[in-house]
């Protein structure tokens, strides 16, 4: 149904563009914003607006900051020696809210993809092979365990395995409070191949 209002649809249009957000969803969002204060709907306008013009990319690992470097690159806390790499910046907030890993941090901006036309060259790995000629000690690879960041993974450890650096890959199996009769054959044989000693 298209709306009298040309600013109705447009806002419509619009937020329908975001993933996750189809056109009836949008159609909530703006009737939402229709109720909603001039101050709240500016509020959010401005920050929208300040996400674009204040948020970039760190030089160094490519996390998002407003700072560059960003914090956890220039935190003299932090082992400079172990780099873990994501797909995305939004998994370093997932590995960092389990306040265990204290390295730092490389993100690709996305993983191999012959079918969508992503390559090598699509991705940040010049950058992190850069890096790797700086001390580092071990690479960590957490790509997510599909198809696209197995291929991912196992690229980057035939560029990496030659360069005689500790190379590892985050476990993966039975997520803690799961039952062992729900889990899937692939993720069983995952969980017994990277058991450990107890």
């Amino acid at each position: 149904m298209k709306y009298s209002s040309e600013a109705v649809e447009k806002a419509i249009h619009e937020l329908a563009k975001l993933p996750g957000i189809g056109r009836k969803s949008a159609q909530r969002h703006v009737f939402f914003l229709l109720k909603s204060s001039a101050d709240e709907v500016t509020e959010l306008a401005q920050a929208l607006l300040d996400l674009k013009s204040r948020v970039k990319y760190c030089s160094v690992c490519f996390n998002i900051t407003e700072q560059d470097p960003c914090d956890i690159c220039s935190n003299p806390r932090r082992d400079t020696g172990t780099i873990c790499v994501v797909e995305e910046a939004n998994d370093i907030i997932a590995l960092e809210n389990t306040g265990e890993y204290k390295g730092l941090y490389h993100v690709l901006g996305g993983v191999l993809s012959p079918l969508d036309g992503v390559g090598p060259d699509d991705l940040r790995i010049r950058e992190l092979l850069k890096r790797l000629s700086e001390n580092v000690k071990e690479v960590i690879l957490a790509t997510n365990p599909n198809t696209e960041g197995e291929a991912t993974a196992i690229y980057l450890s035939k560029l990496i395995k030659p360069m005689n650096i500790k190379l590892s890959r985050i476990a993966r199996g039975i997520p803690v409070g799961a039952d062992l009769e729900y889990a899937d054959e692939l993720t069983l044989v995952r969980a017994l191949a990277g058991r450990m000693e107890f």
